[in-house]
């Protein structure tokens, strides 16, 4: 069910893409429109392109870009299979996503990726590290540690998830060895696993948050603060800098791990650890060269208003975001001279990139 504020927030996205389709049957013939593929409504993606558009379009950029809703990243980088997307699709994605991808259908894998995409995707820019799926939240004062979680109730996300399902289900097993053979493993969506923790009716499950590259902006969803309202004591069970070595090794991912600071969350009383995919957006080798690079200058130029405006993943945005990850060999040609014009190539020194899984 919708809350008010959610319906209001739905109405106002809505009017906005209305206001875009209508751009861009008006400026198609003046502007490149570049479809957008983002993720399901709600999950902060479709804003973010949506304001950037509009933005753009007030500029008469020469590109104009689509936000498009989809079903999340695993449905993003199995349909730029299609090869009619090639050079013209702009997608939402995580260095996890298409590394599993690059390995569709390995037996580790299959449940998740049954298909393989054996595509070397081009980075475009950065939108931030997502530590969903990496952590844990309980109730139960006598568990303190994911190693607990064994022969517990535990939920997580669905298969079909990048952060909430498959990386929760990868760390457990590969870090822990807690698999649905020894442990209760419900597979639901997350206002489903949040309602069950309040209720004593699973004893651990996954939170929302969101943070830069440099950590000094973070962010939670509304179901943290639900929980927080029951008024029982929420303990954070971190990850181990094992687990998630151990994960990178077996599965060829490149997972990094980062260290939450005491009082980010609700009632949490110390710093823990926790894994992070890092999210971008990524087109295909084919892409236009020029469409790329236009796409980087326009997101550099608009990002300092947007940020302040606050809205999507605008937040967090920064110019060391858009660069963290990126490499010569990952990121697309005309993103590449984009930040070089810039002055900004040589700041993605400072992050570990992005790499791809050897055959």
């Amino acid at each position: 069910m919708q809350t008010s504020s959610n319906r209001s927030f739905c109405s106002r996205l809505a009017t906005a893409l209305l206001a875009l389709s209508t751009l861009v049957v008006v400026s198609a013939q003046a502007q490149t429109v570049v479809p957008m593929l983002a993720c399901p409504l709600g999950c902060g993606v479709v804003q973010t392109q949506t304001v950037l558009a509009a933005r753009m379009a007030r500029a008469d950029s020469k590109i104009l870009p689509a936000a498009q809703e989809t079903p999340g990243y695993m449905y993003n980088v199995r349909v730029m299979a299609e090869e009619n997307r090639w050079k013209k699709t702009v997608f939402g994605t995580e260095d996890i996503v298409m590394q599993a991808a690059l390995q569709g259908g390995r037996p580790e894998l299959a449940k998740y990726m049954p298909v393989e995409v054996p595509i070397r995707f081009k980075l475009l820019y950065g939108d931030g590290l997502v530590q969903q799926g990496k952590f844990f939240v309980t109730l139960d004062p006598s568990i303190n540690s994911i190693a607990d979680l064994k022969g517990k109730r535990i939920s997580i996300g669905l298969p079909t998830q990048s952060d909430w399902g498959m990386s929760a289900s990868l760390l457990l097993e590969y870090g822990f060895g807690i698999t649905a053979e020894n442990t209760d493993i419900r597979h639901v969506t997350p206002p489903v696993m949040t309602q069950e923790l309040i209720d004593g009716n699973t004893d651990a499950c996954l939170l929302a948050l969101v943070t830069n590259s440099d950590g000094d902006i973070w962010w939670t969803g509304s179901l943290t603060s639900k929980i927080a309202a029951s008024g029982k004591k929420m303990k954070y069970l971190g990850m181990s800098q094992e687990a998630i070595d151990t994960v990178n090794k077996e599965i060829g991912m490149s997972m990094v791990s980062v260290t939450v600071p005491k009082g980010t969350l609700p009632g949490q009383d110390e710093p823990f650890l926790a894994g992070s995919a890092r999210a971008y957006q990524a087109v295909h080798p084919e892409f236009p060269e020029e469409v790329a690079y236009e796409l980087v200058k326009s997101v550099v130029e608009n990002g300092p208003e947007l940020k302040e405006s606050g809205q999507g993943f605008w937040k967090w945005w920064s110019k060391s975001n858009m660069v963290a990850g990126l490499s010569e060999e990952n990121a697309h040609p005309g993103a590449i001279r984009a930040y070089k014009e810039l002055g900004m190539w040589e700041a993605r020194k400072n992050y570990p990139p992005v790499t791809y899984p050897e055959k």
